[in-house]
């Protein structure tokens, strides 16, 4: 097959690239940026080469584009965040809803296979999962009246070489668990805990987030199509459980004591003791199980690895401005503002 996918130049959808190169199809990438600001964070392109359409998936001309060279579409293109986008809801809403109709109107039209990546907490009353969810809605609706054939995955926590870090650490928008504890413990700043930490989120590797995409989008190319299908672990630890395991290997590589946890309130969007945990039962569709998924304690030491090996080196030679408290760093009414440097928003 020769696959679109929307939003190649994100995280998971470099993994999916990958995937999808290693099941033997072709790959058309639609973004707003031609790559990654850093090559460290994108495909090998001489191991995995794919074309590039430069577009957004709101202009719907630009999707149509897509589609009309394509046989199938994985749509992974959304604004991301969940405290990040409850002050600041249209331009989440707009580039979700918006592209996410534009990806349904295009399979619809050219009778191509498609799938949507939704949430593990499509449940929860934040911007993002509200507005992921209620595409996964649309997608019922254009399966049962439109004749399309679309499979949803949702995604857990997804993490793993080259996610992408934010401030003080890196240039990224939205702030993920994995990157923001590995570069505190690989720097010696103690990790933070929105609620202490309490709550549940399953993790799970990228690269089995990204073969699951692919092969449910081969099944929506023979015309099958299944209940949504989650990506996660049958059991794992608490988020304070995964800063503990990633302190205990970040001190390893650099020979420090273990960094300290600092509790902070709740963020936005969230509660205390939430539990985001997969229906491990529904991966049969694409022919996996719970069990074919990269245990965390492996995962989490591949991406340690990583982070040691390709962040912290340039890191170190950047001389990123951190002396600023943790407090200060983590007070919500100073919210990063992406058109500052980092010295003047932190030093």
């Amino acid at each position: 097959m020769k696959i679109g996918i929307t939003g190649g130049s994100g995280f998971i959808g470099g993994h999916t690239i990958e995937a999808a190169i290693k099941r033997g199809h072709e790959v058309v990438v639609l973004d707003r940026r031609t790559q990654s600001i850093d090559p460290v964070y994108r495909p090998d392109p001489d191991e995995f080469p794919y074309q590039t359409l430069l577009g957004s998936v709101t202009d719907d001309v630009a999707v149509r584009e897509l589609g009309a060279h394509v046989d199938g579409i994985i749509h992974l293109a959304a604004c991301l965040g969940t405290q990040e986008t409850i002050k600041y809801p249209i331009p989440a809403a707009e580039t979700n809803l918006f592209g996410g109709l534009n990806f349904l109107e295009t399979v619809a039209q050219y009778g191509i296979a498609g799938c949507y990546i939704g949430v593990g907490n499509h449940w929860m009353q934040n911007t993002y999962s509200i507005t992921k969810t209620m595409i996964e809605r649309f997608v019922q609706m254009y399966n049962n009246d439109r004749g399309t054939h679309v499979n949803i995955v949702r995604a857990m926590n997804a993490y793993g070489p080259r996610q992408s870090v934010a401030p003080p650490f890196g240039p990224a928008k939205v702030r993920k668990i994995m990157p923001s504890f590995v570069c505190r413990a690989l720097t010696g700043h103690p990790i933070e805990l929105y609620g202490g930490g309490t709550q549940v989120s399953d993790m799970v590797y990228v690269a089995d987030v990204a073969d699951v995409l692919v092969r449910m989008l081969e099944q929506s190319a023979q015309k099958q199509v299944a209940p949504p299908v989650e990506v996660g672990p049958q059991s794992g630890p608490d988020v304070r459980g995964v800063a503990d395991m990633v302190r205990a290997m970040a001190s390893a590589y650099t020979g420090l004591a273990p960094v300290e946890h600092v509790d902070l309130p709740m963020r936005p969007g969230e509660t205390v003791g939430d539990i985001v945990r997969a229906d491990a039962k529904s991966l049969w569709p694409a022919g996996k199980t719970h069990q074919d998924l990269l245990p965390f304690v492996e995962g989490a030491e591949i991406t340690v690895d990583w982070y040691f090996r390709n962040w912290l080196p340039k890191w170190k030679a950047t001389q990123v401005a951190i002396a600023a408290p943790v407090a200060e760093l983590s007070d919500p009414a100073k919210p990063w503002r992406p058109e500052l440097p980092i010295e003047e928003q932190f030093g």
